[in-house]
């Protein structure tokens, strides 16, 4: 089993950090193997420029998209499973992750009728909220999230989808320290489980 890893948070100093660690131990230990794209490290250009657009709106497949996007559409056609791991700004993953999304969705790739993106065995997203989960399901945060992530950005991309949410992550929150390793726990069985099946 090979999973593709879209890691997005700009910290090192972060609970999001701590989750991947977690979950690529629990892939590993499972005999697994993987390959991260950790986008601020890589220095991701998020920016959709002018001609990708015009390419893209057009409905064209040509030009050929940036050297970089075909980088990342290369790890996802060499995996079984996509996973995304980043922390939620305001109800949506962070700017550079949505950037990857609109450029790495690129038409004739992620859609179009000649569409040559493979459906991967399992989407799966690991996400650290500030909120309590009840605080998310209340004000209707947690759906919207997941008809975003699960409902359009892979739909029909993914035979099967799952969106695991680590809640009350805040620093400013005792939950967070309370419930550290329970939390890292449940990130490294889902790394272990995936690989494990």
């Amino acid at each position: 089993m090979k999973v593709f890893i879209v890691y997005c948070h700009p910290s090192e100093d972060s609970f999001t950090r701590e989750i991947l660690r977690s979950f690529t131990k629990g892939i590993e230990d499972s005999g697994g193997e993987y390959v991260i794209s950790d986008l601020y490290k890589m220095g991701f250009d998020p920016v959709m420029s002018e001609k990708q657009y015009l390419r893209d709106a057009f409905y064209k497949t040509e030009p050929e998209v940036e050297p970089d996007i075909i980088a990342e559409q290369q790890k996802i056609e060499d995996c079984d499973v996509i996973a995304f791991v980043y922390p939620v700004f305001w109800t949506e993953a962070p700017a550079m992750l949505v950037g990857w999304f609109d450029r790495v969705w690129s038409y004739g790739y992620a859609y179009g009728e000649t569409k040559s993106m493979k459906v991967v065995d399992k989407a799966l997203f690991l996400v650290s909220a500030g909120n309590p989960i009840e605080r998310l399901e209340e004000f209707g945060l947690l759906d919207a999230m997941k008809k975003v992530m699960l409902g359009d950005r892979f739909n029909g991309r993914a035979k099967e989808k799952e969106f695991i949410v680590f809640d009350s992550t805040s620093r400013e929150t005792g939950l967070r320290q309370i419930e550290w390793d329970a939390k890292l726990k449940k990130a490294y069985e889902a790394g272990r489980d995936l690989c494990s099946n």
